[in-house]
């Protein structure tokens, strides 16, 4: 699951990073207005953390710009101001949540987890299909009832493709979501073939239908209406 984080002080920043790579959390960051909205215009995320007060800008700004271009994306609030006014426009605006600052790193995690198991899951902590078992949380993957051994990024590409079953996933979607800002790095992206293909062959292997299918010169699909 991937985060953008928009807040300006150092500290916090780190320390939010921090504690949600340890949760496998892929977190990218924006210290200001002006970055925040390219990355917004540009890139997809499963949550964003948003400072209502930042440089060269206000975050309730981004929140409008965050549910015309990307309306699904999950947002939670997280700012010192705690007037009950930014409250309500942040919420009226399209914001799911508001956590005011200080706040516990580990309610932080709770929140951001509920609010993705709400817009990707539908509310639930396990995901089923058909015969594949998911434990977000755990990270565990099951196959009639056996457990199978994914790498990280099999992982994560599993997860991706049940949120977007039955629709076409462009390569350069895959790699944006599993690499991030890394992915302006590579020139072109074949090898994510070699990922998809692993992630294909264990599910078989374990007993699994064969859910992905390739699009020849455009992506993926995770077809489970066969």
């Amino acid at each position: 699951m991937k985060i953008l984080l928009i807040e300006d002080e150092p500290e916090m920043q780190k320390s939010i990073v921090h504690y949600l790579e340890l949760e496998k959390f892929k977190v990218e960051v924006a210290n200001d207005f002006e970055i925040a909205f390219e990355k917004i215009q540009l890139y997809q995320y499963d949550c964003i953390l948003l400072d209502i007060t930042l440089p060269n800008g206000n975050g309730l700004e981004l929140i409008k710009a965050i549910k015309k271009t990307r309306p699904k994306t999950g947002i939670i609030v997280i700012s010192a101001k705690n007037s009950l006014d930014d409250k309500i426009d942040g919420l009226n605006l399209g914001a799911d949540d508001y956590l005011p600052k200080p706040f516990y790193l580990a309610e932080l995690n709770a929140r951001v987890k509920s609010l993705i198991r709400r817009n990707i899951y539908d509310g639930v902590d396990v995901i089923t299909i058909n015969e594949i078992t998911i434990y977000p949380d755990e990270r565990k993957t099951l196959i009639h009832d056996s457990i199978i051994n994914l790498t990280a990024k099999e992982f994560d590409l599993l997860i991706y493709f049940i949120g977007n079953k039955n629709r076409v996933v462009q390569k350069s979607a895959l790699v944006e979501h599993l690499w991030g800002d890394n992915a302006d790095q590579f020139d072109n992206f074949d090898f994510i073939y070699n990922h998809v293909k692993n992630l294909r062959k264990k599910l078989i292997a374990a007993g699994s239908s064969d859910y992905i299918q390739s699009l020849y010169g455009i992506g993926y699909t995770f077809n489970t209406e066969q």
